[in-house]
């Protein structure tokens, strides 16, 4: 019996860690949509990618994790230009992408 318990606890853990990770994808993508569209450049694929994953200790001294993503995006729609943003509990907390795109304004829950 206290394997099914622990069988259950680990399979509970999975599904938040997946969920989490899926959140944090939807607000990338819509970051960086954002940016685009501030800069009037195009994002290639309609997608960002996950690039990187830490842990690292926040500002209130607990820790979380810490995602990067990477995106695509072109000026002129011949040539591919890299961006990064990085989210820390949901929150953006580095971006470099497009230079003119000034008005990024980061989703909060």
């Amino acid at each position: 019996m206290p394997t099914l318990v622990m069988l259950l606890i680990f399979f509970g853990l999975a599904a938040a860690f997946w969920s989490a990770g899926r959140a944090a994808a939807e607000i990338a993508v819509t970051v960086g949509r954002r940016a685009c569209q501030a800069a009037g450049v195009q994002l290639l694929d309609q997608t960002v990618h996950a690039r990187g994953l830490r842990l690292r200790r926040g500002a209130d001294g607990w820790l979380g994790l810490e995602r990067t993503f990477r995106f695509e995006y072109s000026e002129d729609g011949v040539e591919r230009h890299v961006g990064q943003l990085v989210l820390f509990r949901g929150e953006l907390v580095a971006f470099s992408g497009p230079p003119r795109a000034t008005a990024v304004v980061p989703l909060h829950r």
